[in-house]
């Protein structure tokens, strides 16, 4: 989702075709065709989703024709998926997954949940802190909502009043203003934050060996017709993970490349290779994980945090995943 930067300069890449999917699509790639594949990104094109466009133009010379359109709410492109609307998607779909019986399946996980809880160091210093009061997470059925839930129960503790504010940069300026005193951000904006102001905000105690935040998702029925296009798709994406676990720099090389956000002030884009570098070793991104992990890890977390219901030994993990287009890729 994620896709960190003042909310003033974190802006989409192309202000172009609004899809009459919601308000605020945004497309990226041209004119639409029969053969055209669309693509639902719940969050905008920027640096922290970068990566992610980069794939997608790789894969759209190896012959996959696309058009990404950017939703400002992640429920939102989840729900264009669902409705046949678009083929694919980039968001974190479990927390409808079981309602829909299997008309969506995962193809590879992008990002990890490497989050963290930022409080108000005055009003708050332990989760305890937070028994009865306000927090605010990314949207419904989000990881930051599934962390949230978790470490209430782990500590034994119930939140109040819930709010939703999409996009941990603009979770950011709510904090500096004084709006909310407790959420969760990701890991480029939990360190920006902390560099302007920390000695307002604190963090507290997360989770470890984190879960899937953005995955790579689509129809089961596009899956099943288009098996070479599916190959092409997931096969550039874990491709670009694993340049990147070695040269972060190949991001920002590419998007030089190829032109993208230039839009973007240059003082934003400028931070491309250190947001990677940075991205890198902390286990945002996660080339070439066995997918037995990845999905051990995403069940467990996901049960736990209610956005799947357990037990997990109940759950399969081929109602959650098509594994044969990552597993040939990783090869």
């Amino acid at each position: 989702m994620a896709t960190g930067e003042d909310t003033t300069v974190r802006k989409s890449l192309i202000a172009a075709t609004i899809l009459s999917l919601s308000v605020g699509a945004v497309s990226l790639a041209g004119g639409a065709s029969a053969q055209t594949v669309q693509v639902a990104l719940g969050d905008t094109v920027s640096v922290e989703t970068l990566a992610m466009a980069i794939a997608l133009e790789r894969a759209k010379e190896r012959g996959l024709a696309y058009k990404l359109t950017s939703f400002s709410k992640e429920d939102l492109a989840i729900q264009a998926v669902i409705s046949g609307q678009t083929e694919i998607g980039i968001a974190t779909p479990y927390a409808v997954m079981q309602k829909t019986k299997g008309s969506i399946k995962n193809l590879a996980q992008l990002t990890r949940l490497v989050f963290f809880a930022v409080v108000d160091r005055s009003a708050y210093k332990t989760w305890k802190d937070l028994d009865g009061q306000p927090i605010t997470f990314h949207s419904r059925g989000s990881g930051t909502e599934a962390i949230g839930n978790i470490m209430a129960t782990r500590n034994g503790i119930k939140f109040g009043q819930r709010n939703y504010i999409a996009g941990s940069e603009n979770r950011i300026v709510a904090l500096m203003n004084g709006q909310i005193k407790a959420t969760i951000l990701d890991l480029a904006n939990t360190n920006l934050l902390m560099q302007k102001a920390g000695n307002r905000f604190m963090t507290l105690p997360g989770l470890d060996n984190p879960a899937s935040d953005e995955i790579l998702f689509a129809r089961s029925d596009w899956i099943a017709k288009n098996p070479k296009q599916v190959d092409i798709l997931v096969g550039e994406f874990v491709k670009l993970w694993a340049e990147m676990k070695k040269n972060p720099g190949i991001i920002e090389q590419e998007r030089a490349k190829r032109g993208l956000l230039k839009d973007l002030p240059k003082a934003v884009v400028e931070g491309t290779t250190k947001f990677y570098t940075d991205g890198v070793k902390a286990g945002l991104f996660n080339p070439g994980a066995r997918w037995q992990a990845i999905a051990k890890a995403d069940l467990e977390f996901y049960v736990e945090g209610g956005q799947l219901k357990g037990p997990v030994q109940a759950l399969k993990i081929e109602d959650f995943w098509h594994l044969a287009p990552y597993t040939q890729a990783l090869k």
